[in-house]
């Protein structure tokens, strides 16, 4: 059995009780898991160079240029 206040606003002194069910609006508590054990289980391995760092998210040197030049117009969009 789970007994619940109610808000302020309601009667002095009311107590409610449920079966048990969570009306609390908040998720589940999990169980804490290490950031060891995510890695782990993630399979990830530690970064060594900069090399392993690189990724080829553009497929030219022009998409780079129209990606650059469409953040740079964006962030400045409202200061001129």
């Amino acid at each position: 059995m789970r007994l619940c206040l109610m808000p302020a606003w309601s009667e002095v002194g009311t107590v409610m009780s449920t079966s048990g069910v969570d009306y609390s609006g908040h998720p589940p508590i999990r169980a804490r898991i290490t950031v060891e054990d995510l890695l782990a289980a993630k399979n990830t391995q530690p970064i060594r160079t900069l090399d392993d760092l690189a990724a080829d998210t553009f497929e030219s040197d022009a998409e780079l240029e129209e990606f650059l030049a469409f953040t740079h117009a964006e962030r400045h969009r409202d200061t001129d």
